[in-house]
C-alpha cells in the first residue's frame, strides 16, 4: 500500500510526547496545554480520547471540532478551535541499509536548558525530525547507496523518495518523520564517486589510524603522525593519508615503499587488506581500484622497501661488529 506523505508546509504529522496548545473562545473547560500521550491519543477533559499520532494539526483541529459539535457543547456557527505546537517531541525511528551507522535512531532530542526555555512559547521547529537528519544520524549514506529510491515505511504503509537533489543543491522533499518510522536505504551494486563528498547526507569527514614506521622518520611522533595527521575530510583517498604519514618521498632507499590499507565491516566483522605500492598510487589517484577512498576507521601502515630493509640490516651487522662495540665486550667480560 502507498504511503501518503503530508504536505510539510502546514505542519509536522504529530507523535507521542508532542506538546500542543488547544484555545478555543469561550471554551474555558477545554483550553490549555496538552501531551499526546505515548498510545498516540490527545486526552481533553470531558471528551472521549481523540488519536492524533501521525495526522497534521488542520486535521485535528477538524476532529475536535467535530467532536465538540457532537456532544452539544458548541453552537456550530460560532465554534473556532485553535491547535497551536508548543514542542516537538524527540522520536524514535529505524534506519537500515547502507548507511555507516544503521539502527535504532532517537531524533530530535534537546537539552533541558532547551526544552525549559520553550515552555512559554507559542510554535516550534524541529529539525531533527525529518528523513535527512535521520540518514546523517545513522552515520550517512555509504558510497554504494541509492538514495533515488529511498524507502519509507509507515503503519504498514510506504513510499520511495529522491534525495540526489540534495547533492545537487536542487529542491528535494525532505518528508517530516513521526515515532515507529522505518528508513530502508538500498543498495545501487556500485560505488558512485559523486557520493564521496560532505554533504546534508554524508558524513563530513573520517579519522584513520595510520602507522610509519621508518626511516627517515623513526616513529609516528618523528614523522608528526598525530591527530590532525589522521583527520580527512569525505572524499579523501588512501594517497592522502600516505603523504600526511610522511610515508611518501624520501630517499632513494625509500621509493618502492608500500602501503598496507585494512577495512573492517562493521556488520559483518569481515576485514578486507589492499596492499599497493606507494609509486602507484601517486601516479595514478584517480583510479578507484588502486587508490580507494578513505572510509572510517580505516587502517593504513606505510612499509619500507627492500633497499631499505637490506640497509637497516647492514646498519644493524655494522654496529654489532664495529672495533669499539667488540672493544666494549671485551671489557665487559
Amino acid at each position: 500500500m502507498t504511503l501518503s506523505i503530508p504536505n510539510p508546509g502546514l505542519s509536522l504529522p504529530l507523535s507521542p510526547g508532542d506538546r500542543l496548545k488547544v484555545s478555543i473562545p469561550e471554551g474555558e473547560l477545554f483550553n490549555g496545554i496538552y501531551l499526546v500521550n505515548i498510545d498516540g491519543t490527545l486526552q481533553i477533559p470531558y471528551l472521549p480520547p481523540i488519536q492524533v499520532s501521525g495526522q497534521e494539526l488542520p486535521q485535528i483541529e477538524q476532529v475536535l471540532s467535530k467532536t465538540l459539535i457532537e456532544k452539544g457543547l458548541f453552537n456550530p456557527r460560532f465554534l473556532q478551535v485553535t491547535i497551536q505546537p508548543i514542542e516537538w517531541a524527540a522520536v524514535v525511528v529505524n534506519v537500515s541499509g547502507e548507511t555507516f551507522e544503521p539502527g535504532r535512531l532517537l531524533l530530535n532530542e534537546r537539552s533541558p536548558e532547551a526544552l525549559a526555555r520553550n515552555t512559554q512559547a507559542s510554535g516550534d521547529y524541529p529539525p531533527g525530525r525529518f528523513l535527512t537528519a535521520a540518514i546523517r544520524e545513522a552515520g550517512g549514506v555509504m558510497p554504494n547507496a541509492d538514495i533515488k529510491n529511498i524507502r519509507l515505511i509507515r503503519n504498514g504503509q510506504e513510499t520511495t523518495i529522491d534525495l540526489s537533489g540534495v547533492l545537487k543543491g536542487e529542491e528535494v522533499q525532505d518528508i517530516p518523520l513521526v515515532a515507529g518510522d522505518r528508513i530502508v536505504v538500498p543498495d545501487l551494486k556500485k560505488i558512485q564517486p559523486e557520493l564521496v563528498r560532505p554533504s546534508q547526507i554524508t558524513i563530513p569527514g573520517v579519522r584513520v589510524f595510520l602507522s610509519n614506521l621508518t626511516q627517515p622518520a623513526s616513529s609516528n611522533s618523528g614523522a608528526s603522525v598525530n591527530k590532525d595527521a589522521t583527520s580527512f575530510v569525505y572524499g579523501s583517498r588512501l594517497s592522502h593519508a600516505v603523504i600526511a604519514g610522511n610515508c611518501a618521498g624520501g630517499s632513494t632507499n625509500n621509493a618502492n615503499r608500500r602501503a598496507l590499507l585494512v577495512r573492517t565491516d562493521r556488520l559483518t566483522g569481515s576485514t578486507l587488506v589492499i596492499e599497493r605500492p606507494i609509486e602507484d598510487l601517486l601516479r595514478k589517484p584517480n583510479d578507484d581500484a588502486k587508490n580507494p577512498f578513505l572510509m572510517p576507521d580505516d587502517g593504513i601502515a606505510c612499509y619500507d622497501s627492500k633497499t631499505t630493509n637490506l640497509k637497516g640490516v647492514a646498519d644493524t651487522l655494522g654496529t654489532i661488529f664495529s672495533p669499539f662495540s667488540l672493544l666494549l665486550n671485551l671489557f665487559r667480560k
